[in-house]
């Protein structure tokens, strides 16, 4: 027996050492898509499939960077303490980096980056109250990473025209550029844009050099206008400056303007013209009418529309991007209950949009009139959110509930919806599988008992919550018993994380949430895309 044993011992150790030889042989450590390949591979019999235990130290440096891949940051960080190999490894294969971008870093970048020598995106975030990182510290920075195809700028304020200049010229590889609150200017961004000629992000929030008085420098368009995809500008006063990049960028598919002054209806009109592919288009908060949605209905390549808070837009844009826009998936609008668009403008939305998959209804009066024909038309509809409408309650619902087949996902906040409603819902939407309910004072448990008996399957989240007396609001004060807000979670066979969620947390914030309708409604649907439009 102890013979045999030792035989057993010895052909165990032969095979795991022949295995580790084909690691060594068939992982080179310059190509980590061969390992990942090589760890799939099946290729081997099962009886020689061997189980190694003992010296971790056997494995390849290319195997090891794998693993720490899928590692968090802090894991990552304990595993750099293990020994000087796994330090070293460590190092080499970090790509993303996070630094606190304060003035005392420029004392540490050499050290630094000659650990992290393999970065390609890079953030440099500095607090408010702190001095930033200047421009010797991002040069210096550039000098070390040559290879950044990614960089994050957030409140740097002691950086200027001159360090972002220098900076794009030694970093010339950029796909991906954000900055916001920082301090220079329309200089700075040129400077990126001539010398990066593979850009293809630029986001851009509240610049101040470009905010200064006096006359502002044109932006654009520059050597990456051509490879342009993704436009963001946000809390700029002279963003209208950055009109010749977005005219002269000819393959972008994604523009963003949030909150930015000037009159925006030339300069869509403008766009229109000379930009033919966009895809995705969000307007929030612009001084725009209905010729700057007219001008958008010319991109018929369009997919994704947010028009949120635009008080000159009315049904007449809004016909008018469907009448023409008719690849159109996801449509977002906040009316902003100046009831310029409602059943009119949803009413064509539903005669032309017939791939309509997501729709976004805030501060609008709809009717079942327009919801009938939307749900009739629209048969691929599979999220809708109805919040702040007055107009919206059981019978909507209840046309929602026989009409909407493809629903998946709803939500209904702040409108005048009982338990009548949910009752309707318990017999309709066959492929519903999450309901949110908000600020709907005529649902209470009753109601979602009764989901629940009839759609054990379907995640139903409840949530109530009493609004203070009017006088305490208008002085100020605070009632003596806080309101509680009641969150009912039913979701059969799958656990929330979200019902840990203590009420008088709720009760704290009832009343602030309770003065912003909406405001929440326009975050990415995390739950529809992974979250909900009413949080």
């Amino acid at each position: 027996m102890g013979q045999s044993q030792s035989i057993n011992g010895r052909v165990i150790n032969r095979r795991r050492d022949n295995s580790v030889d084909h690691l060594r042989r068939s992982m080179p450590d310059e190509d980590p898509k061969e390992l990942r390949s090589f760890l799939t591979e099946k290729d081997v019999e099962d009886e020689e499939c061997v189980t190694v235990s003992g010296d971790i130290s056997i494995l390849p440096d290319a195997c090891l960077a794998c693993i720490f891949q899928f590692l968090s940051s802090g894991d990552r960080k304990q595993c750099s303490l293990v020994c000087r190999r796994w330090l070293e490894i460590e190092g080499q294969s970090r790509h993303r980096l996070t630094l606190n971008a304060q003035s005392e870093l420029v004392s540490v970048v050499t050290s630094l980056f000659s650990r992290f020598d393999s970065v390609t995106k890079l953030s440099l975030k500095c607090d408010r109250r702190s001095v930033s990182i200047g421009d010797d510290g991002l040069v210096l920075i550039s000098q070390r990473c040559r290879n950044l195809t990614r960089l994050k700028l957030r409140s740097c304020r002691k950086l200027t025209d001159i360090g972002m200049e220098t900076f794009a010229k030694n970093c010339n590889n950029l796909k991906r550029f954000s900055c916001g609150s920082c301090a220079f200017g329309a200089k700075g961004i040129n400077a990126v844009i001539n010398n990066c000629s593979l850009l293809e992000e630029l986001s851009v929030k509240r610049l101040r050099g470009v905010g200064n008085g006096g006359v502002v420098e044109p932006i654009g368009p520059g050597l990456a206008a051509l490879s342009l995809k993704f436009i963001c500008l946000k809390d700029l006063y002279n963003a209208q400056c950055f009109g010749p990049l977005i005219i002269g960028s000819k393959n972008l598919r994604t523009l963003k303007l949030f909150r930015c002054s000037g009159d925006w209806d030339r300069l869509l009109e403008l766009v229109s013209d000379h930009v033919d592919g966009l895809v995705e288009v969000h307007l929030e908060r612009l001084q725009m009418s209905d010729d700057g949605l007219v001008a958008v209905s010319h991109c018929q390549n369009l997919e994704i529309l947010h028009i949120l808070k635009t008080p000159d837009c009315s049904n007449l844009g809004l016909v008018s991007v469907a009448e023409n826009c008719k690849l159109l998936r996801k449509l977002h609008i906040d009316g902003w209950k100046t009831n310029r668009i409602n059943d009119d403008g949803l009413i064509g939305v539903s005669k032309y949009c017939v791939n309509l998959q997501e729709l976004v209804l805030i501060g609008v009066d709809c009717t079942r009139v327009s919801l009938e024909l939307l749900a009739t038309n629209c048969q691929k509809l599979e999220r809708l959110a109805l919040c702040g409408s007055e107009t919206v309650g059981d019978a909507e619902i209840s046309c929602i509930a026989e009409k909407c087949t493809a629903l998946k996902k709803l939500c209904i906040k702040s409108c005048p919806v009982s338990d009548l409603g949910m009752e309707a819902l318990a017999g309709g939407c066959p492929n519903l599988v999450k309901v949110k309910v908000k600020k709907c004072r005529g649902v209470t448990g009753d109601g979602v008992g009764w989901l629940r008996a009839s759609r054990e399957s379907l995640a139903v989240n409840l949530d109530t919550t009493e609004v203070e007396s009017q006088d305490a609001v208008s002085d100020g004060g605070q009632d003596e018993n806080p309101a509680a807000a009641n969150q009912i979670e039913v979701a059969s066979n799958v656990a929330s994380s979200s019902s840990s969620r203590s009420t008088s947390f709720k009760a704290r914030f009832g009343l602030i949430a309770g003065r912003n309708l909406v405001s929440c409604a326009f975050r990415k649907w995390s739950s529809f895309s992974g979250g909900s439009p009413c949080h």
